[in-house]
């Protein structure tokens, strides 16, 4: 969180404890995806305010629980992305998808208290083998779900049913190109032809049923090579049954920069930070929250502070049948963790080269359009 954002969320305090206490609502965005919390659990009410002390002081044990959850469904994919830990095979942690008891016991415990959660992480949570559960499970709670996908098995029957059957609130759809050329350029081995396939057969569903989730997601990420097709997205993603798309910056991800240097852009509204001589310009305006309200779950169970932590260098602690979430959350590791990444975050890679830290917007994603308003289009 950058420091202004920090005091004007302040400043709305007053504002935000009657809408969340008193009227059980709670409406923000998420990366610039719209997400309207209603008729909100006590349990979640308490949370989200408890939370706040967090702006003023990030307590080595928090009072509260987390607001929003990554959990890794899976570390492996189908695509060999060169700036992504995964794709590059910098992560070095056993390929495994994560055990369905595993999942339904996290969420089960944290669930009660989350906002939203991401079911992805370093890998492509399409292949998990048991999706339709994984959604079944997620879908008890009310909590925001979004899915990241790569859409290269988009158009497999098991994966379409499982996404209208148990609905995520977003699919969001990684699309770097309008053409496989463009496309594969950096998402190496992707075809447009299953993503885009699955889309419009997701979209048909949709109608056919009356359904407002998931919501369908295109997500494009400006590089050098595709910067000259944004003029052309919008259209491109309203003819294929997009609800939304998003233009995002390309972040540096636990590397020093030099894999993504071919990748920046011209465009200097579409660079994800400032560069002077070729050289990224560090900001110190950045407020680390992330261990305090948003950590993560990599596929065996463990939690980091961070989804940035893709080979847990900072584990809080394994989730197991013996250990739950809260002897985690509240444990020493945690703790210890917490103070790592707080008052010495140089000392570690993924804090070093945190996408968040030296990024000039305030949100990775610069642009959104609501392709559901034609006039945006």
């Amino acid at each position: 969180m950058k420091r202004h954002q920090r005091w004007r969320a302040l400043r709305r305090s007053p504002e935000l404890v009657w809408d969340v206490l008193a009227r059980g609502r709670y409406d923000f965005t998420y990366d610039l995806m719209p997400v309207s919390a209603r008729n909100m659990s006590w349990a979640k009410r308490l949370n989200l305010f408890k939370s706040g002390t967090n702006l003023l002081h990030r307590r080595l044990a928090p009072w509260a629980w987390p607001l929003h959850m990554n959990i890794e469904l899976t570390n492996y994919c189908n695509l060999s992305c060169p700036v992504c830990p995964t794709g590059a095979g910098k992560v070095n942690r056993p390929k495994a998808a994560m055990d369905i008891g595993t999942f339904e016991r996290l969420m089960d415990e944290v669930g009660p208290y989350l906002l939203t959660t991401s079911l992805w992480a370093w890998g492509e949570p399409l292949l998990h083998p048991q999706l339709a559960e994984v959604l079944r499970i997620a879908e008890r709670h009310d909590v925001m779900s979004f899915i990241s996908t790569n859409g290269q098995n988009l158009n497999n029957d098991s994966v379409i049913d499982a996404l209208v059957s148990h609905p995520p609130g977003y699919l969001i759809v990684a699309i770097d190109g309008l053409t496989d050329e463009t496309n594969s350029k950096y998402r190496v081995k992707a075809r447009l032809g299953p993503a885009l396939e699955g889309v419009r057969r997701l979209s048909e569903l949709k109608r056919e049923r009356a359904l407002e989730r998931p919501v369908l997601h295109m997500r494009y990420l400006a590089m050098k090579h595709n910067e000259h097709e944004i003029e052309q997205v919008r259209d491109f993603a309203y003819r294929n049954g997009f609800d939304l798309l998003t233009i995002r910056t390309l972040v540096v991800v636990d590397s020093p920069g030099e894999e993504h240097r071919e990748f920046v852009p011209d465009a200097g509204h579409l660079k994800a930070y400032d560069y002077v001589d070729g050289e990224r310009v560090l900001r110190d305006d950045f407020i680390c929250y992330w261990p305090f309200w948003f950590p993560s779950s990599l596929v065996d169970g463990t939690i980091v502070g961070c989804d940035q932590d893709c080979n847990a260098q900072l584990p809080f602690g394994v989730l197991s049948e013996d250990v739950s979430f809260a002897d985690i959350w509240l444990g020493e590791a945690a703790a210890q963790a917490r103070k790592v990444i707080r008052d010495d975050p140089d000392s570690l890679s993924f804090c070093r080269n945190c996408p968040y830290t030296h990024h000039r917007a305030e949100t990775l994603a610069i642009e959104a359009f609501d392709l559901n308003d034609r006039s945006c289009v």
